[in-house]
């Protein structure tokens, strides 16, 4: 008799599906053919993000130098260039509501609806009803005769800008700070949103506004709601020998090279920033840059930067030195702000309008005189660089900030139009004036500077604007 046979050998031998086979082939193939392409594909969907918040207007577009916002790149893979994401902070909007109006592409019309400039409803505040508006920008009170270049409201092409609410803009800010950088431009800003917001506040003891002796720093507090509105003089930004606030006429201006913490350690804790500089640029085609340590106190100290080793200096094209400037500000914002919680904005240029044939007038003029606004949508003044927002553009343009959701307010070529609103003769003077320039008042006319109420009220309804409903 045989004996059983074992239980290794009564088990039965494993059977491979041909199925199974051929799969496992079909995937070992398809990775090494398509592996790479794969691997592409899910980096882009994890590097796509919201829109960097910038905005251009089609008017300067026809102009042939609108600032554009670029299509995503195909492929964004690194950290340095994803953009940012997240819902920006103050935003009153619902993530389905997203404003799609250019609002910064639109025309000027008579404001209150009735068809005639004069009318009543044009202003949210008189002259006289502001105390806090510098003698540089009370035209009325300076003589002059005429109140239409206040008159008018900027109208965007397909939708209307919301009313400026200053109550709700209190409420919203409760507790924040708000802080205007730059120049006498970014003052006037600064002082029209001021005047804004002050019709919120009717009791005078319950708002206050104080300036540190040496003028560099103005602070508006609103009582009632603990909000702050500040403005702090930089008008390069960066270090310059132009910091005074007071004495600044300085016809060989430089900057320091990496400078910007000199004055950014006074923005640290802001909730809102608007940035502006521009015109302290353009005194030329080149710029001077100070390399290395401030001279006198090695760069620690506080004073103007003074120059006496000029082979610490080096020039180079102003579109290159407001380029390192505009760049270390993106720098410091990604540094120091929480982009969750704050908002960062850059006013675009402020234009002047100092020759009169710009727009047709006779050789020689300037703003002086002028009641109308200019009404060609391309125009485009000489007096504007249209370099610096080439700059601008090509920056904004790249990945290197691509994770800065800053917001650009371009008011510059709605402002070209308003040749009218210029301070102008009406303004006080700082010097007397001598008999030469009294009897052409062209000469000492100030086409840089904007009256308040006016222009700049608009810029303000447009920050209200992208503020709370991007």
């Amino acid at each position: 008799m045989k004996s059983p046979p074992s239980p290794a050998a009564t088990a039965k031998r494993p059977r491979f599906s041909p199925f199974v086979l051929l799969l496992a082939l079909f995937l070992l193939l398809f990775s090494f053919l398509y592996g790479e392409d794969l691997k592409e594909l899910l980096a882009r969907r994890r590097a796509q993000s919201p829109l960097l918040q910038f905005n251009s207007g089609n008017s300067a577009a026809s102009a042939g130098e609108a600032i554009v916002l670029p299509p995503p790149a195909k492929t964004t893979t690194t950290a340095r260039s994803r953009r940012w994401r997240g819902r920006l902070p103050f935003v009153a909007n619902g993530d389905g509501e997203d404003n799609e109006c250019d609002v910064f592409s639109g025309t000027w019309v008579p404001a209150g609806g009735g068809g005639e400039a004069s009318s009543p409803a044009a202003t949210y505040y008189g002259e006289s009803e502001c105390p806090y508006i510098p003698a540089q920008l009370t035209c009325e009170a300076h003589g002059r005769p005429e109140t239409a270049y206040r008159r008018w409201r900027w109208k965007p092409h397909g939708c209307d800008l919301p009313a400026f609410d200053a109550a709700a803009f209190l409420a919203a800010l409760r507790g924040r700070r708000v802080l205007f950088v730059g120049d006498s431009l970014g003052r006037g800003q600064f002082t029209s949103l001021v005047c804004l917001l002050a019709a919120a506040v009717p009791d005078p003891a319950a708002r206050r506004i104080e300036m540190a002796p040496d003028q560099q720093r103005s602070v508006f507090t609103a009582a009632e709601y603990n909000v702050t509105v500040e403005f702090y003089w930089a008008p390069f930004l960066l270090r310059s020998n132009a910091d005074d606030a007071v004495v600044h006429r300085i016809s060989d201006r430089m900057v320091r090279r990496g400078s910007i913490e000199h004055h950014g350690r006074h923005w640290v804790g802001a909730d809102v920033i608007v940035f502006n500089t521009y015109l302290w640029w353009c005194t030329g085609l080149r710029f001077k840059i100070l390399d290395g340590p401030s001279f006198g106190d090695n760069g620690s100290g506080g004073g103007n930067v003074s120059e006496t080793e000029t082979a610490k200096t080096t020039w180079v094209s102003t579109e290159e030195a407001y380029g390192m400037a505009f760049k270390d500000m993106l720098r410091w914002t990604r540094e120091h702000m929480d982009f969750n919680k704050t908002r960062v904005f850059f006013t675009s240029m402020s234009p002047t309008h100092g020759k009169s044939q710009d727009w047709g007038g006779e050789e020689g003029g300037n703003c002086y005189g002028e009641t109308e606004m200019i009404t060609d949508p391309d125009y485009w003044g000489s007096d504007s660089r249209r370099s610096v927002m080439r700059t601008i553009r090509e920056i904004l343009d790249g990945d290197e900030f691509a994770d800065v959701p800053i917001t650009f307010l371009n008011v510059t070529q709605l402002s070209l139009y308003r040749k009218d609103a210029h301070t102008s003769i009406y303004k006080k003077q700082w010097t007397p004036l001598t008999p030469e320039q009294l009897a052409d008042p062209k000469s000492y006319a100030d086409c840089v500077h904007w009256c308040l109420p006016g222009l700049q009220d608009t810029w303000n309804e447009l920050l209200y604007t992208k503020l709370f409903y991007p």
